[in-house]
C-alpha cells in the first residue's frame, strides 16, 4: 500500500469557524480545494503532500488521508471490512498505533467500543500475516487511525498529524486562559493585516497573539517547533522528504522586520511568560515587551493593528470591573490609536457595548464552545461614532 505516493482524498480539519482561513493557507501552498465545510476542507493528494501540509498549516487540527469507504451497519460488519485492509503494509508489527473516531451508529453507545473494533481488526490482520501483533493505546505519538462512521457508512483514515496541529508547540507556559494558537493565527488573518505595519497587543497574557503575529510577519511556520508526527511511523516513510520540507521552511523564513510588534501587560509574571514563549518560538527579538497598564502602551505613528483579547467574564474576572475595563479600552482606542484598525476579541456582547465605538465588522469565532466575536473598529479623529456616509 504505497500511501506516500498514491493520491487519495485528504480531509484537513480545524476548529469551527476557522475554515475560511485554513482554506487561504491550503491554497497559498498550491493545493486545489475540492470541498469546504464548517470544520475543514477537502482536497486530493498523497501522504507526502500531507507532510507539507502538516509542517506549514497554522489553522489546522488534523490532516486525514483516506484509506477506504465502506458500508457497515453494525460492529461486526465494521470489523469484517477493516480486517480486509492490508494493515501489515502500513504498521510495523513491532510498532504502536492508536485510534480516534467520530461515530453516530445505533449500535454504538460509546466511541470507545468502535475504537476497540478497529483495533481488533488491525491487530488480528497483522498477527495473521506476521505472527506478532503491534501494541495499541491512547497516546497519539505514533501511527494514528481515524474512523468516521455515520449510520451505515464508514470511512477509515490515517491521521498523519497525530497530536493536534492547533497547538504550535512553542507555548511551554500557557498562562491564564490562553487563546489556542490556531485561533490566534486565524483572528490575525481575519483582520487582513499586511504583516508590514505595526501590530500592538495590549493585555497580552501569555503572548500568543503577538507571537503569532511575529511568526506570520516572518513567514515562520509551526513545523519549525515540532519533530514528531504520526506519518513518521508509517511503513514506507522517507525521512528525506520531511527534512527537505523543513529546509524549505527555513529558506523562506525572514529573520528580521522593520516595524514594531508590541506586547504589554500589567502583570509582570504574564510578560515574563510571554517572553519565554517568544524565546522558544525564536521571535523574542522581534517583539517589544513592556509591563504597564494597557492604557500606557506605546503607540507608534499609524497605520497598524491594535488587538485586544480581554477577559470576558466566563472564566476570569468580575463583571463590574470588566465593564470599566471595556470602557477604558474604547477610550484608549479613540484617544491613542487614531489611524489604526482596532480589534477586540470577546465572548460577551454586553461588555462589548461598553467599548462605546461602532463596530465596522463582527467576525464570528468560537473559543472552545463559547460563541465569540472579533470586533473591528476604524479609529477616526473626533467622536466615538464612525462618521456618517453621505
Amino acid at each position: 500500500m504505497q500511501v506516500f505516493q498514491t493520491e487519495s482524498k485528504i480531509i484537513i480539519t480545524c476548529n469551527k469557524r476557522l475554515s475560511p482561513y485554513l482554506q487561504q493557507e491550503v491554497e497559498a501552498l498550491g493545493f486545489d480545494i475540492t470541498r469546504s465545510f464548517s470544520t475543514g476542507v477537502e482536497l486530493v493528494g498523497t501522504v507526502n503532500n500531507c507532510i507539507t501540509l502538516n509542517l506549514n498549516l497554522r489553522c489546522a487540527s488534523q490532516v486525514l488521508y483516506h484509506l477506504k469507504s465502506f458500508k457497515a451497519a453494525d460492529p461486526q460488519e465494521l470489523y469484517d471490512r477493516l480486517v480486509e485492509i492490508e494493515w501489515e503494509d502500513l504498521i510495523d508489527f513491532s510498532g504502536y498505533f492508536s485510534i480516534t473516531s467520530n461515530v453516530n451508529n445505533e449500535h454504538i453507545r460509546t466511541p470507545l467500543f468502535a475504537n476497540v473494533k478497529v483495533k481488533d481488526a488491525v491487530v488480528d490482520r497483522i498477527k495473521a500475516k506476521k505472527g506478532i501483533r503491534p501494541n495499541s493505546g491512547p497516546e497519539l505519538n505514533k501511527v494514528v487511525l481515524h474512523l468516521y462512521w455515520q449510520d451505515d457508512r464508514a470511512e477509515i483514515f490515517i491521521d498523519t498529524a497525530g497530536e493536534t496541529l492547533a497547538k504550535h508547540s512553542y507555548r511551554k507556559i500557557p498562562g491564564k486562559a490562553p487563546m489556542l494558537e490556531a485561533l490566534a493565527a486565524s483572528t490575525i488573518m481575519s483582520t487582513g493585516w499586511d504583516k508590514k505595519s505595526t501590530f500592538i497587543n495590549p493585555m497580552c497574557g501569555s503572548g500568543t497573539l503577538a507571537i503569532e503575529a511575529a511568526l506570520l510577519a516572518t513567514d515562520k511556520s509551526p513545523g519549525f517547533f515540532r519533530m514528531n508526527y504520526a506519518f513518521m511511523h508509517l511503513l514506507g516513510y522517507n525521512e528525506q522528504v520531511f527534512f527537505n520540507e523543513r529546509r524549505a521552511l527555513k529558506d523562506k523564513a525572514v529573520k528580521n522586520i522593520d516595524f514594531k510588534i508590541i506586547a504589554t501587560d500589567l502583570s509582570e509574571d504574564a510578560v515574563d511568560i510571554a517572553r519565554k514563549n517568544a524565546r522558544t518560538a525564536g521571535v523574542e527579538h522581534l517583539i517589544d515587551f513592556a509591563v504597564c497598564d494597557f492604557a500606557e502602551t506605546a503607540v507608534p505613528d499609524a497605520p497598524g493593528v491594535v488587538m485586544f483579547n480581554p477577559e470576558y467574564g466566563e472564566r476570569l474576572g468580575t463583571h463590574s470591573k470588566l465593564e470599566a475595563t471595556y470602557a477604558r479600552i474604547g477610550d484608549f482606542l479613540k484617544q491613542k490609536c487614531k489611524g489604526y484598525k482596532g480589534y477586540v476579541f470577546t465572548g460577551n456582547p454586553d461588555l462589548a457595548k461598553k467599548i462605546g465605538l461602532a463596530a465596522k465588522r463582527r467576525i464570528e469565532f468560537y473559543n472552545g464552545k463559547l460563541d465569540c466575536r472579533l470586533l473591528e473598529y476604524d479609529i477616526y479623529d473626533g467622536s466615538k461614532r464612525e462618521p456618517k456616509t453621505t
